[in-house]
This record gives C-alpha cells, structure tokens and sequence, in this order.
C-alpha cells in the first residue's frame, strides 16, 4: 500500500495508509501526520551531538556513522523513514537498507532544515 490524500473540508490532508513501498520520499506534511497518528517510525541519521541539539519529537537516532540495517525497527505495516538535516545522509542511509533488501524503508528528503523551516515541532536534550 502506498501514501493517500484524502479530501477533507475542500482540502486534501495526507494520510498514512500502509507501508512504503522502497525509496518512497515523504513530504512534511506526511511526515507530520505519520508521526502525530503513530504510522510512521521515523529515524534521523545524523550525529548523536546533533540529534541531542535539536530533533523531531518521536525520531529516534542511528547516526550514519554506525548505521546497521538491524538497528532498524523491524518490518512491518508500519513504514520507517529516514532523515538527516538536508537529505544528503538520508539518501545515504536508504541506499544501505535497499541494499540489505528492505522494502518497507522511505525517505524525508526535507529533512531538518525544511522541518524547521515550516516550523516543525523540535525537542533538545541536556
């Protein structure tokens, strides 16, 4: 199953409605809606300081540096995307889980700097 819009008051409002299918880029909006209705698992690939400066709320951190496709949550109904701070380690990070056949894994191409930019939620650690 793929990504959707469904009509809402005029508009259209993404929604997560199954799994991505491999390489699959996420838009903001999508991003958003995954994370606020638990559809999505989303992993930020930068550095562990960078992560602790400022990350999306509910994103875990597997740094590129160390990623292992196994780290990943595991396959399921639930899409992992990817993300990093312009896209770049992302993409880096999605070629490596494509390559260990994982077909359930996409991509934030936006990432941080576009997260903050349409004033995404963003948390710190001390």
């Amino acid at each position: 199953m793929r990504l959707a819009a469904l009509a809402f008051l005029g508009g259209f409002v993404p929604a997560l409605v199954g799994a991505a299918l491999a390489g699959e880029a996420f838009s903001f909006d999508q991003v958003r809606a995954g994370l606020n209705s638990n559809r999505i698992h989303l992993v930020d690939v930068r550095e562990a300081d960078e992560f602790a400066a400022g990350h999306v709320p509910g994103a875990v951190n597997l740094p590129l540096s160390t990623f292992k496709v196994e780290q990943l949550p595991p396959p399921s109904e639930i899409p992992v995307v990817l993300m990093c701070r312009s896209g770049r380690r992302a993409g880096e990070a999605l070629a490596i889980a494509e390559a260990a056949g994982r077909a359930d894994v996409g991509v934030y191409p936006g990432s941080m700097i576009e997260w903050t930019e349409k004033n995404g939620p963003v948390v710190t650690e001390p």
